[in-house]
């Protein structure tokens, strides 16, 4: 049995490992397999005019064409706004620290601060990393909590800063990680928490210096130990993860790179727990309804499917009852789901379709925000704390703002 260790681990020499698991053969691919890469950038202040997401582009270019065709909706809303942004390449996340104040990240080094709320946008750099330096890297993750904020790239590179991004220190990180750091959350000072593509959770209360394993088995000998539960795909299991969701709790659920099951993990556990994804299709996300895993669990499937369980689950259980929403993609390939409220929920997914529910999830309707536009969504995202102001992420430079005006 292969243990994570439980003491306090010191990560000192910075990976150079992919962040992402390999795509798999799907119709659509979430941000995390997303990738975004040009060997002829002059500097970080010239490329953000000139920058395209070729990676991002390719990797969804089974999803649709360029601009989506006419819905069949008689009467679809128009929800949501662009936002200009100083550059072109895929955003792949946001977050606030204030009702005012925010950063975005994005690829080949994409970097960008509001200080109005998000209605505009200026490009920021790190002074620790050259020019050069920077635009090698895709970043990928953002967290801020009370002025402290991390950020997450590939190459493997983590980045901390105690004063609202006004400088920045470089956290190094050990190359025997088990897997590739994912995701990190700011939980307050001098506090966060990391994941890896292997299920490692890690928590550091020291800002980096040294980080506390909280999982104690990897998925691989968790698997190897009970294969013969009857979980499905289980043996096929290649190593990582993607797409891990995690709720206010703590409490985490993310699929099989390939696709074939899911996992779940709440704090004080000591390995995940495999679940049957109960569908002969491919799982492409998975997350909590409104974040709260007492909420239930969404699902989305290869070929625009989205099926949800609004109930507070049994995490003992290997499947749960899922009902299929009431939502015509036309085949498009789903890689976010977003709630506004318990009744209020969005969709988003290639070629920047995008679709409403008022109803919880039972049934959803087309929203035109971005139909005119090239490219694919990845992200959308709701701050409950500051107005409940939403954003939707993708391809291209696209940045949209939840208007609520039709």
């Amino acid at each position: 049995m292969q243990l994570f260790s439980a003491a306090l681990v010191l990560l000192s020499a910075t990976a150079s490992m992919a962040f992402a698991p390999a795509a798999t053969k799907t119709a659509t691919n979430t941000a995390t397999l997303m990738s975004a890469t040009d060997d002829n950038c002059e500097d970080r202040r010239a490329f953000v005019s000139k920058s395209v997401t070729a990676g991002a582009a390719a990797s969804l270019a089974t999803m649709g064409s360029a601009v989506n065709p006419a819905p069949a909706e008689a009467a679809a809303s128009k929800l949501w706004s662009r936002v200009a942004i100083p550059f072109e390449d895929t955003v792949y996340d946001i977050d606030f620290d204030s009702p005012t104040h925010g950063y975005l990240v994005g690829a080949r080094g994409s970097f960008a601060e509001t200080n109005d709320g998000g209605k505009t946008w200026e490009p920021r750099s790190f002074s620790n990393l050259d020019a050069e330096e920077e635009i090698t890297y895709r970043f990928q993750v953002v967290s801020f909590e009370g002025g402290e904020g991390w950020v997450l790239g590939k190459p493997t590179l983590l980045l901390h800063t105690k004063d609202a991004g006004k400088s920045w220190e470089r956290i190094p990180l050990s190359p025997k990680l088990p897997g590739e750091p994912t995701s990190v959350l700011a939980l307050g000072p001098s506090k966060a928490e990391m994941t890896t593509s292997s299920g490692a959770v890690y928590i550091t209360e020291n800002a980096g210096r040294n980080w506390k394993a909280q999982v104690q088995e990897t998925i691989d000998a968790t698997l190897n130990r009970i294969s013969s539960s009857g979980v499905s795909g289980a043996s096929y299991f290649s190593g990582s993860i993607i797409n891990q969701h995690r709720d206010a709790d703590g409490a985490y659920i993310a699929v099989s790179s390939r696709g074939n099951f899911f996992l779940t993990w709440e704090p004080g556990q000591d390995f995940w727990i495999p679940h049957n994804r109960g569908t002969p299709r491919r799982i492409q996300n998975m997350g909590f309804v409104n974040g709260d895993i007492h909420k239930g669990l969404w699902m989305t499937l290869n070929g625009g499917k989205l099926l949800i369980n609004s109930q507070d689950v049994d995490l003992s259980k290997d499947a749960f009852d899922f009902a299929e929403a009431d939502i015509k993609t036309g085949g498009y390939g789903l890689t976010d789901v977003g709630y506004r409220t318990d009744n209020e929920v969005w969709a988003v997914g290639g070629s920047n379709t995008m679709y409403v529910s008022f109803d919880g999830g039972k049934k959803f309707s087309f929203d035109k925000s971005a139909n005119d536009i090239p490219g694919n969504l990845y992200n959308v995202k709701f701050f409950k704390d500051y107005g409940n102001m939403g954003w939707a992420l993708g391809s291209n430079g696209l940045l949209l703002r939840y208007t609520g005006s039709a």
